[in-house]
């Protein structure tokens, strides 16, 4: 900012820096999607995750909301991890200046089409347990004033923190995700000891009042359903499923299971996954298999973190290392 004052400069280069995080390690898979490990605030431990899945027509940026998660889902990876800290506000945005930077969408040229036109609260931690910083992170990235992303282009995916599932219609007036995974109420809590809290009557109660308080473009709700081969994705499953979300506004995004070192689940036969997708469709739900992105660079949900940390290479060593300040 060479138009201030010198004696401007020199205190703004004292006291303040703008650090969207320091990238550890980035990854790209042959399919195109990038993932990053992001570092902050020189922190050994606060190590986060973000993925940038690019498609023909738009991209879709998977960020993080908590360092680690308290909730240990026993399928996912990150559930593995224990929950370090909340992320700051200007730490979640950062993850998306660090892509759009990345992907040349700063600085903005007129008439430009971004690459980074969607946000998922899909990574690490539970958002609704970070719900004060998501919440402000929301709404810079939608500040008219500033980023102006539309709040139907972001996306946040709870486990199903029932109290807090209506004022995303009301307060950040975004996309909803559950992270369904089983429509029986015992498997959910087996899988999901978050369901021993907020049990499925709850949770689709507070689904119902999350569609009645959104507007036309965000009330539609996604349910994911990652397939677990032999635990719950048998017809029975599939049929109660239906029987569940039927009368919600619903779109069932069916996830072929990523498995990973340790794990204690297998994925259902591509065949099984198929024929599941067909029967909840059958029954007038609709219903998508998620294609699989970045397979082949740790791309599932904590993978990356975890290898950075088996590994314990000294960040300061780290080739990969790079810091993002503008």
């Amino acid at each position: 900012m060479s138009n201030l004052p010198n004696e401007t400069q020199c205190e703004l280069e004292t006291n303040y820096c703008v650090d969207y995080g320091r990238i550890l390690d980035s990854q790209l898979s042959r399919d195109g999607t990038r993932k990053m490990l992001i570092q902050y605030r020189g922190d050994l431990r606060a190590l986060v995750e973000c993925v940038l899945i690019p498609e023909s027509s738009r991209g879709t940026l998977c960020v993080s909301s908590q360092v680690g998660c308290s909730l240990s889902c026993k399928f996912c990876h990150t559930g593995t991890q224990s929950l370090y800290r909340n992320l700051a506000a200007s730490e979640i945005v950062g993850q998306y200046m660090i892509a759009a930077w990345k992907e040349k969408d700063y600085p903005r040229q007129a008439g430009q089409k971004p690459r980074v036109s969607n946000i998922v609260f899909m990574g690490q931690g539970e958002p609704l347990y970070n719900f004060r910083n998501v919440s402000k992170a929301v709404g810079i990235l939608t500040d008219k004033a500033g980023i102006g992303m539309a709040p139907w282009r972001i996306t946040i995916s709870t486990s199903g923190i029932a109290p807090l599932i209506p004022r995303i219609a009301t307060d950040l007036r975004v996309g909803l995700a559950i992270s369904l995974h089983s429509a029986d109420n015992d498997l959910r809590s087996e899988i999901m000891p978050i369901n021993k809290t907020y049990p499925l009557p709850v949770l689709m109660q507070s689904c119902a009042e999350f569609t009645a308080r959104a507007g036309h473009q965000s009330r539609r709700i996604t349910f994911e359903y990652v397939m677990l081969d032999g635990i719950n994705d048998s017809d029975a499953d599939a049929t109660r499923l239906v029987d569940l979300v039927r009368n919600l506004p619903a779109h069932v995004n069916i996830i072929p299971f990523n498995p990973w070192p340790g794990s204690a689940y297998r994925p259902s036969s591509a065949a099984r996954v198929a024929e599941f997708c067909r029967l909840v469709r059958d029954r007038g739900v609709f219903a998508s298999v998620r294609i699989p992105r970045g397979d082949d660079i740790l791309a599932a949900c904590g993978q990356l973190k975890s290898t950075h940390d088996s590994e314990a290479k000294p960040i300061a060593a780290s080739s990969t290392a790079s810091a993002i300040t503008l």
